[in-house]
């Protein structure tokens, strides 16, 4: 046994340095890959680990792997692939338990394939669209899609980054890595049991939050107003900024209506007589507007149109939810020039269930919000092309939005469904060959993302974009920090206490123990920081007990991604907050049964499998 008081100085050093991560990852204290980044500095300067180990997760096959998978990923969403899947994946019945297993096994098995991220961003304005139609609420929906892309992802080494840095970090140190269906005995009875309890009544527990618009989308007619510049007016020929419209503290332009056409509000935009400008604000600001000679209000139509200017003649509207990684994250969207930088309007931003009540243009965005945003019909296509970075999904609102592509594109450039039975065969030889040994699992993802681009199924510029940098800084410096809590016996340390505790109450009770450690700290600090400190200990408690490592690399994965009570563990939990207008107790009051199910299956099988 090796207790703390024997520990040297570069453990204690490694210590403070992982107490430091955990507290920075909890109070949000910065976007996680930086948090990691720093964590490894530490290490670094203090002599902890030396530059070849630090920067070894850089060159890691996990880290090549996850990138060709975003790629891969990338090239299925930009033929449409998906798409074809609809009428099965969306029934005519709108029984709930029906409309759920429906859904729920084609994103379990989707997930296992092709990365449970990408899969969730592409589904959700699909399912969101269904919903609409259906009058069904998207909360009974969402939560659902989430999970069962979790227990999806882990069905297989390629479902999620999580199985591939545990993989990676096996490797690192020593160990066979996971094999391409080492995780498939836990996660398919996993995913089994979980999409069985909401058929058979945990769809109960979910909320009943209504419509599946957005809240922010329904309060958008409280807060437009239209005026009217009329003759003779003074700012007849001036730009928008000339006749000082462009930012009026409680209000701003959004765009201008002149005849049948719709402009955007660009600071540089002249003013013609006759021309509608539309305003997102205050009624004091529309009443300061009115007194102003050549501005006066703006009668309603006589089909009543104008009633509702959020839902027509306005430019496309789309809903953004902003990424962890998003340079929005902690900024105002005045801070961040949204409107040049992002070629769009916010006319809402939704948090959790309700929209926010503060001015738009001054409030400080957070990674799970909801944007409203009114934009060219290319929104979406420049930015939900892969990219995550920015925003984790952006679905369009109407049909409008789905009819305008970018200008300077033909149609043959921009549709490329034709080539979805490419980026499908493409997917399934990478998985077939990892599957045989054909190829290991980095060289074939590789070369399938690679002839993505070649075949045309992907543009080498979306490739780029469709890489998540911050998940793979985040797993290279996770390797660096994982091996100094190897190196430096903290993982030996940490692994004979928990065996003291658990050991005399058997094997079983070990995995029960590592499993709720692993899975509260991803409930806290995310799911791929929580597999890197705890694969070293649980590596340490495979090798006392004399047990496969393969077991307790299984039992971390699988642990590390079972992230059901709060909304900040995994992405996608995040992904479909605000879509299905949740709270962050919702996630608990939900998830608990799911966590307690999954943890029994987990610890079960590897019981029976391995030990």
């Amino acid at each position: 046994m090796a207790p703390l008081s024997s520990l040297g100085p570069d453990a204690w050093i490694t210590v403070t340095v992982v107490v430091g991560l955990v507290g920075a990852l909890m109070a949000d204290l910065g976007r996680p890959d930086l948090v990691l980044l720093s964590g490894l500095a530490a290490l670094l300067v203090t002599g902890v680990v030396p530059p070849a180990e630090a920067f070894a997760g850089f060159s890691n096959p996990a880290v090549l792997t996850v990138g060709a998978l975003y790629v891969v990923a990338g090239g299925v969403q930009q033929t449409s692939a998906l798409s074809r899947l609809d009428r099965v994946l969306f029934p005519d019945t709108t029984r709930l338990g029906p409309v759920l297993a429906r859904f729920m096994v084609p994103t379990s098995v989707l997930s296992g394939l092709l990365n449970n991220t990408p899969i969730v961003a592409m589904l959700t304005p699909r399912l969101q669209e269904w919903a609409d139609a259906q009058d069904i609420p998207a909360s009974k929906l969402m939560i659902p899609l989430s999970y069962a892309a979790i227990t999806g992802g882990m069905m297989t080494l390629v479902g999620t980054s999580t199985n591939l840095i545990v993989a990676g970090l096996m490797e690192a140190e020593g160990y066979d890595p996971l094999s391409l269906f080492d995780v498939t005995w836990v996660g398919v009875p996993a995913a089994l049991v979980v999409i069985a309890y909401f058929v058979l009544g945990g769809h109960r527990l979910l909320p009943d939050r209504g419509t599946s618009a957005p809240a922010a989308e329904r309060r958008l007619g409280q807060n437009m107003f239209e005026v009217t510049v009329t003759a003779p007016s003074p700012i007849v020929g001036q730009t928008v900024a000339e006749a000082g419209l462009r930012d009026l503290g409680d209000a701003y332009l959004t765009h201008v209506r002149r005849g049948t056409e719709v402009l955007q509000g660009r600071p540089g935009r002249p003013l013609e007589q006759g021309d509608v400008l539309a305003f997102n604000g205050s009624l004091a600001a529309r009443e300061r507007l009115l007194e102003r000679p050549g501005l006066s209000r703006t009668l309603p139509h006589p089909d009543g149109t104008h009633d509702d200017p959020a839902r027509y003649e306005t430019l496309p509207l789309y809903e953004a939810v902003i990424a962890e990684s998003s340079n929005l994250v902690g900024t105002t969207l005045g801070e961040a020039n949204f409107r040049e930088q992002y070629q769009g309007v916010v006319l809402g931003i939704q948090r959790q269930d309700e929209p926010v009540t503060s001015p738009v243009g001054t409030t400080e965005l957070q990674a799970g919000d909801l944007l409203i945003v009114e934009a060219p019909g290319d929104f979406e296509e420049r930015w939900s092309s892969g990219s995550r970075e920015e925003f984790y999904l952006v679905a369009p609102r109407d049909g409008r939005a789905r009819q305008g592509g970018a200008p300077e594109h033909d149609n043959e450039e921009t549709d490329r469904s034709g080539r979805a039975p490419i980026a499908l065969g493409l997917t399934g030889t990478m998985v077939l060959a990892a599957a045989t040994g054909l190829a290991p699992i980095v060289t074939a993802a590789f070369l399938a993302a690679l002839l993505m681009i070649l075949a045309g199924c992907i543009r080498p510029a979306e490739a780029q974009r469709a890489l998540n940098v911050q998940v793979l800084v985040v797993i290279a410096a996770a390797l660096g920090i994982g091996k100094a809590i190897e190196t430096t016996g903290l993982a030996t340390a940490a692994a004979q206490g928990v065996l003291s505790v658990a050991e005399p109450f058997g094997p079983v009770t070990v995995l029960v123990a590592l499993y709720l450690l692993t899975n509260l700290l991803t409930e806290i600090i995310t799911n791929n920081a929580a597999a890197v400190l705890m694969l070293p200990v649980a590596m340490a408690a495979a090798s006392s007990l004399g047990a496969p490592p393969v077991a307790f690399g299984v039992l971390v994965a699988v642990a590390a991604s079972a992230s059901f009570l709060t909304p900040i563990g995994y992405q996608t939990n995040l992904m479909v907050m605000a879509p299905g207008g949740y709270r962050f107790s919702d996630y608990a009051r939900v998830g608990w049964p799911v966590t307690l199910l999954v943890m029994g299956t987990s610890v079960g099988i590897i019981s029976l499998v391995w030990l």
